[in-house]
């Protein structure tokens, strides 16, 4: 199997390791459990462990440096089962005195089931480690008897001053009694007799006067071994009956020769205070390859000196933002739509289509009654449309409509149903329709089912952007502006950008597409509408419904919406409110539509007194529509969560010029003073548009002229031809895509 795309794949797996290493960062230092003075309790459980005139055994690691492979996997199981009565760290147990450093170090001593005491070493000093270490262990520099030994730990590191430690240091030995005598200092005081590879002098004890001081004091008090680290060796030289040992191998980085491998060191003490110790060699990496990797690593360490962990997460983030450069400069982009593509093979064929949406009739709204259009309009013109939609009550038994009960109802009329997806019929279902294209019309729930079951079927997938997520806050359990400023555009980008071709009603919504980043082919598709039905309307008809709802001569303004909080209805109640005011011209004013805000937009209608000029006509079937738009005279409209306002094009085609606010689904299709007036949400420009068209007959009657003109050109049969042509060409564009696939 030929490896596609690599570059990407090695992105994705550094971004993957910087995800993994900031959080298993952020558990250290957000989630581990807390721990203070642990050196108190180990003391404790050392004197537990060892009495008075009893032989002492313990180990000695140095630089551990934070290792699993090494320390936790390695020594540590060798430490529980060697019958040791405790461990010393020898200095840098961390690679870092960062708190994250600390705590994974605290979680690799817990697998100890043996005590141990720590040296405070340069790697525990740096990063402000020095307060950890004395708030996690204790005091940086101390002193312990056990059995007839006396253990020694001083701090090289420069944060206590050492001449207050030698003072202290002098004081100490003149009063002890140990049969021996045992100091821990991780800066080695002597120079190992080989050179190791890469140190540096201040690895060694510093200044020359504190290690001078110590010397003295060695060599004055009888100590016995002196256990040092932080270089990566293994070394011994005795100096005045004094045994000093380098040991720098119980994790960090080592270059597995002779004198630089994973080690530590057994020392035992007898009752009379007879100290020896012996190495024990792990052998690990050993393998010629390892040990140049190995030697490779510790260089490269060695430049850059800080910890695995940090290494990798630097090396990683690094690398991807090397890939993103080099993608970004050296990969040329086509930023035009692809003119070689042929769509002629599918046009010339029926196509079998499946549109996923959460809503459809007998649910009235823009989004399904443009599917239902569409379903009908593709099988005009010979292709097969299965529709998989939520079930409802009053829903009639269409043919190839799959209809999903509902998990969840929400609304105060049940209008958003969230379909039970995790039902298996549907992608059975859907499987055997074999559909050659899968339109998906919302970016969620059976949305999402319908991408995933287009990627399953290798077929390719389109999404209709139809409403603006943003205005519908109010429906979801999330904050408001969180959901609104966030996640709405994100949401939307995302799965976009997972689809093969994006379908937009206006070129003002596409425009925001591209700003939210969505990169995926878009075609600009106005929604179409039943044009010839709004010709075909009988003044007969027409006059027998304004009977019916007491209508005489008083011009009619309509709307048509949703009673729901995005639709911005009271914006327009309050506006006639003031419009009867400020004219004498009788006029009623028909809201189409029912929702879940009909009672309380009801109430305020009644508490303004505007009964005798704003009627709710509540829902009204599709069917009926053409007649009930043709009552009016002009169509009034507030909405700003359209994508495209597919009631206006209906107005229009019924001869009614439209008053709106300003939002994208309105600007590409109301045109200033040609068919309608569009002003911002400003409620007195809005007023005087909309009493211009209540007083001057002139002009709504050119105005109702023009917008029926320019409403011919939305008729449901050109609407389905071009949506036919946009599927033909994402078969296209799939297609050659699989082609240039197989020949890479």
């Amino acid at each position: 199997m030929i490896l596609r795309n690599p570059l990407k794949l090695l992105f994705y797996l550094c971004l993957l390791i910087v995800i993994l290493l900031v959080g298993y960062k952020t558990y250290l230092n957000l989630f581990m459990k807390d721990f203070s003075g642990l050196h108190s309790a180990e003391v404790e459980k050392i004197y537990d462990r060892v009495k008075p005139g009893e032989p002492v055994s313990f180990a000695v690691v140095g630089n551990i440096n934070n290792s699993i492979g090494i320390f936790e996997d390695r020594i540590i199981p060798e430490l529980n089962a060697s019958n040791l009565d405790f461990m010393v760290s020898a200095g840098n147990a961390v690679s870092g005195g960062g708190e994250d450093k600390y705590r994974a170090l605290y979680g690799s001593l817990g697998h100890l089931k043996i005590p141990y005491l720590l040296t405070f070493g340069p790697h525990e000093y740096e990063d402000f480690g020095s307060f950890r270490f004395y708030d996690h262990f204790g005091p940086h520099f101390y002193s312990v008897r056990t059995g007839n030994v006396r253990l020694i730990f001083l701090d090289s590191t420069g944060k206590t001053p050492w001449r207050w430690q030698i003072r202290w240091l002098s004081d100490l030995l003149n009063q002890d009694t140990s049969n021996a005598r045992i100091l821990f200092i991780a800066n080695p005081p002597l120079q190992p007799e080989q050179n190791p590879l890469f140190d540096q002098k201040d690895d060694y004890l510093q200044p020359k006067a504190f290690r001078d001081a110590l010397l003295k004091v060695i060599d004055s008090h009888d100590i016995d071994a002196v256990f040092s680290t932080n270089v990566s060796t293994y070394s011994e030289q005795e100096r005045n009956g004094t045994e000093f040992i380098t040991t720098g191998g119980a994790g960090g980085l080592v270059l597995n020769n002779d004198t630089s491998f994973y080690h530590y060191v057994r020392v035992k003490v007898s009752p009379d205070g007879a100290v020896s110790h012996s190495l024990v060699r792990l052998k690990v990496g050993q393998h010629p390859v390892w040990k140049t990797l190995e030697s490779l690593w510790f260089f490269i360490y060695s430049l850059f000196y800080t910890g695995y962990l940090n290494f990798i997460l630097i090396v990683a983030v690094f690398a991807a933002i090397t890939i993103k450069l080099y993608q970004l400069i050296f990969i040329g982009k086509d930023y035009y739509p692809d003119y070689d593509l042929d769509p002629t093979p599918w046009l010339e064929k029926p196509l079998r289509i499946a549109m996923f949406t959460n809503n459809y009739l007998p649910f009235i709204g823009g989004v399904p009654i443009s599917i239902e259009r569409l379903k009908r309009g593709l099988e005009k013109l010979g292709d097969t449309v299965m529709v998989v939609a939520p079930s409802y009550r009053d829903q009639a038994n269409e043919e190839r409509v799959l209809r999903v009960p509902s998990l969840l109802t929400m609304g105060e009329n049940r209008e958003f149903r969230l379909a039970n997806i995790f039902l298996a019929r549907i992608r059975k279902a859907v499987r055997a329709f074999k559909p050659d294209v899968i339109h998906l019309h919302h970016p969620f729930w059976l949305g999402s089912l319908g991408l995933f079951i287009g990627r399953r079927l290798h077929v390719p997938v389109i999404y209709t952007y139809h409403t603006r997520l943003e205005h519908y806050a109010h429906f979801v359990p999330l904050p408001g502006m969180l959901f609104r400023n966030l996640i709405s555009h994100e949401l939307i980008k995302r799965f976009a950008n997972k689809c093969d071709a994006v379908i937009v009603p206006t070129y003002s919504t596409e425009e925001y597409l591209r700003m939210i980043g969505v990169k995926t082919p878009t075609f600009v598709q106005p929604t179409g509408i039943e044009y010839e039905r709004f010709q075909s309307v009988e003044t007969a008809q027409i006059e027998e419904l304004r009977s019916r709802l007491g209508l005489t001569t008083e011009k009619v303004f309509i709307s048509v919406s949703r009673l729901s909080n995005e639709k911005n209805i009271d914006f327009m109640i309050d506006a006639i409110d003031t419009l009867r005011k400020q004219t004498t011209e009788p006029f009623r004013f028909l809201m189409i539509g029912d929702g879940h805000q009909k009672e309380r937009l009801q109430s305020r209608i009644s508490e303004l007194g505007l009964t005798g000029h704003i009627t709710l006509a509540g829902s009204v079937p599709p069917d009926e529509m053409p007649l009930w738009y043709r009552l009016g005279d002009a169509f009034l409209f507030a909405s700003k969560s359209e994508t495209q306002g597919m009631v206006i094009l209906e107005a229009m085609a019924a001869g009614l010029p439209v008053v709106a606010v300003r939002s994208s689904g309105i600007d590409d299709v109301v045109r200033q003073g040609i068919n309608g007036f569009k002003t911002p949400e400003r409620q007195d420009q809005w007023l005087t548009q909309v009493k211009r068209l209540l007083e001057d007959d002139e002009l709504r009657e050119a105005m109702a002229d023009r917008a029926l003109e320019f409403a011919a050109d939305y008729s449901v049969e050109q609407f389905a031809t071009d949506i036919r042509q946009i599927y033909a060409s994402a078969l296209a564009m799939v297609d050659k895509k699989r082609h240039q696939r197989q020949q890479s």
